[in-house]
This record gives structure tokens, C-alpha cells and sequence, in this order.
């Protein structure tokens, strides 16, 4: 983490913020030797395309997804239930 002057961060205020988002490098801001602020970077995030596109797991046919779909409701009928009786 890099410490640096409120007048440093004014001067250089590009360079700086290239390194945040470059490096991903926290750098604090002083005043008068005093903490006044942190720029960080922000939290890298994926879409779930992004994470989807990702995973190399076996992809189902339609017929297995739609006996997978039918098994998973074998157990359940369609009634009902009062939970309070």
C-alpha cells in the first residue's frame, strides 16, 4: 500500500489512479501527516455468462435434462398440503 500527499495526489492525479486500476494498488492520502482518504480498487465482479462460460462440465441433451426434470418430481404430488393440520 502506497502513502502518498493530498498535494502528491492533485500533481498526479492520473498516474496514480493508473496504478489503482492497473496494479490494483491501494494508495492513502495524507494531510498534514493525517490519513484523510484510501482509493482503492473496486471488487472485481463476473456476470454469469462470464462464470458459465467458464466451467467445463458435461452439458446435458434435452432428453436427459428432461428426464433429470421428471425424476426430480417423482416424490411430489401435485396437492396441496395444509403445513398447520
Amino acid at each position: 500500500m502506497q502513502t502518498i500527499s493530498a498535494t502528491n495526489l492533485a500533481r498526479n492525479t492520473r498516474v496514480i489512479l493508473d496504478q489503482v486500476a492497473n496494479q490494483g494498488e491501494t494508495v492513502t492520502i495524507e494531510r498534514n501527516h493525517t490519513t484523510i482518504a484510501q482509493i482503492v480498487p473496486p471488487v472485481r465482479s463476473m456476470t454469469a455468462a462470464q462464470v458459465l462460460a467458464g466451467l467445463s462440465l458435461p452439458m446435458l441433451t434435452l432428453e436427459q435434462a428432461s428426464a433429470w426434470l421428471n425424476d426430480s418430481k417423482a416424490d411430489f404430488g401435485d396437492a396441496v398440503r395444509n403445513p398447520w393440520a
